[in-house]
Formats: C-alpha cells, sequence, structure tokens
C-alpha cells in the first residue's frame, strides 16, 4: 500500500488530513495508510474521539486499553505511537507504560485487571473470559466500562489491521518508542 497525500485524498479523508495537519503540525503516516479508504480514516477518527470524550475512562485507563491490545496484536507502529501518548498526553507512569510495552503484570491491579480483560475481549473475539470478566467488575468497573473496552478494541483492530497489511513506518516523532513483538 501506499500512503497517500492530502492532495490525492478523497473527502472526507482530505479534510480529516488537513484538519490533522493543522492540529499536529504534519500527517501521521498510520492516517496517511488508511486514507487508501476514506470509510476507514473516518471510522477510526470519529472512534478515537468518542472513545476519548465518551467512553467514561481517565486518559491512563485509555492508554492501558489501546496498548494493551496493540502489544497483544503485534502493532509496533500503534505501541510506538501510544507509547508517546501514554508517557507525554496521558500521564502514564513510566513503570505502568514499561510492564505494558513488555506485555507483563502492571503495578496496579486496576489496571492490570483492565488490561487483562481488553486483551482477553481481543484474544477471544468478543468471548472474554468470566474470570476476566469478573476480576475487572471486583476491580471496580461497570457495564458502561465493558462497552467502552469494546470500543478501544475496535478502534485498535482498525488500526492495527492496516499497519500490518501496509507496513507502516513508525513516525520521526514516535522513534523514541519503537518497538518489536
Amino acid at each position: 500500500m501506499r500512503p497517500i497525500e492530502i492532495n490525492d485524498a478523497k473527502e472526507p479523508a482530505k479534510g480529516i488530513l488537513e484538519a490533522t495537519k493543522s492540529k499536529m503540525g504534519a500527517v501521521p503516516i498510520m492516517f496517511k495508510m488508511m486514507a487508501n479508504n476514506p470509510s476507514l480514516l473516518n471510522a477510526y477518527t470519529k472512534a478515537d474521539e468518542t472513545f476519548r470524550t465518551n467512553s467514561g475512562f481517565t486518559p491512563q485507563e485509555q492508554e492501558v486499553i489501546l496498548l494493551s491490545v496493540a502489544a497483544y496484536n503485534g502493532c509496533s507502529y500503534c505501541v510506538a505511537a501510544h507509547s508517546f501518548i501514554a508517557k507525554n498526553q496521558s500521564n502514564v507512569s513510566p513503570e505502568v507504560l514499561e510492564a505494558l510495552r513488555a506485555q507483563k503484570e502492571l503495578p496496579d491491579t486496576k489496571l492490570d485487571a483492565l488490561s487483562k480483560f481488553a486483551i482477553s475481549v481481543a484474544k477471544e473475539r468478543g468471548y472474554p473470559s468470566k474470570d476476566t470478566m469478573e476480576t475487572l467488575k471486583d476491580a471496580g468497573y461497570t457495564d458502561e466500562h465493558i462497552a467502552g473496552v469494546l470500543t478501544g478494541v475496535g478502534m485498535k483492530t482498525m488500526s492495527n489491521y492496516i499497519n500490518h497489511i501496509a507496513e507502516t513506518e513508525v513516525d520521526d516523532m514516535f522513534s523514541e518508542f519503537k518497538w518489536e513483538r
């Protein structure tokens, strides 16, 4: 696959790429790959927007979900990008970030329950283990959170799969966090 530049993109992808460039100063390569089909870029950015504002999770919890699924799916691009966001925007502790990237138990029991549940949803294709669901609820999460995890898993499935297919290179801005499975 080839990345689609702003001038070559169809709407609504063109508008999304322009807005992204205006906001960030650059367009991530993943967005350019998604622009091969405007429905993918549009669906991903809308899912990300609603996940960030309506899922009921803190910024730290959001990154735990997204990094857990990206690492489970082996997406080098998304692990790098979400590690950058976790450190620079979402205030995820270095210990939690290191454990997520290493796919180890998290030092925070509540976040660990969330991570394991998100991975179970992805691994079991929507049939998470009863143990992970029970542990999640015991940690204080609700049915609202269970449904919110599905949004995160869905958006990571879209981004992880396009990055696998396109063999998306990690942007320079995320290079400090390069990761291999």
